[in-house]
């Protein structure tokens, strides 16, 4: 059996926070504005495992009205939901992540953020690109990132 997984998550950039991309920090004045660490990657990547295996989604493992999520390791989150899936008996078949920033350029981190998924999925079949949105609405006007996820899950 297979079954196909989407994840999105979309952030403000705002000063004072770090700039994290499945755990790895990129150097930048602005990071994300969330409960947790604000990893859109790690949480649009959760959203497509969990929802490819139909357990639910990072919402509902990991509600941003808990205290105990505040500032909460998004990788260690990744780490628990997959592995929540395997018990499940699902295996990656693939995973595909498109990250929309206009700046910093994502090229230069691109191989340590992929490695950084790849471990946490304990899969090569991992890949990672980056987008601008070309200076139109929030993501363009860099006020915001956004990232997709797409996974492949087989039993």
């Amino acid at each position: 059996m297979i079954r196909v997984g989407l994840g999105t998550d979309l952030h403000r950039l705002v000063e004072g926070r770090r700039l994290l991309l499945a755990g790895v920090e990129i150097p930048s004045g602005r990071g994300e504005d969330a409960h947790s660490d604000g990893d859109v990657l790690a949480h649009a990547v959760i959203d497509a495992v969990l929802g490819a295996a139909a357990l639910g989604d990072i919402g509902e493992f990991f509600p941003d009205t808990e205290a105990a999520y505040k500032n909460a390791d998004s990788m260690m989150l990744l780490s628990r939901c997959w592995k929540q899936v395997q018990k499940e008996g699902w295996h990656l078949g693939n995973l595909d992540c498109v990250i929309v920033l206009e700046t910093p350029k994502v090229l230069p981190y691109r191989e340590k953020i992929r490695a950084s998924l790849a471990r946490a999925l304990d899969s090569e079949a991992v890949f990672v690109k980056a987008k601008t949105a070309e200076g139109i609405g929030p993501l363009g006007e860099g006020a915001a990132i956004g990232a997709e996820a797409v996974c492949l899950l087989e039993k």
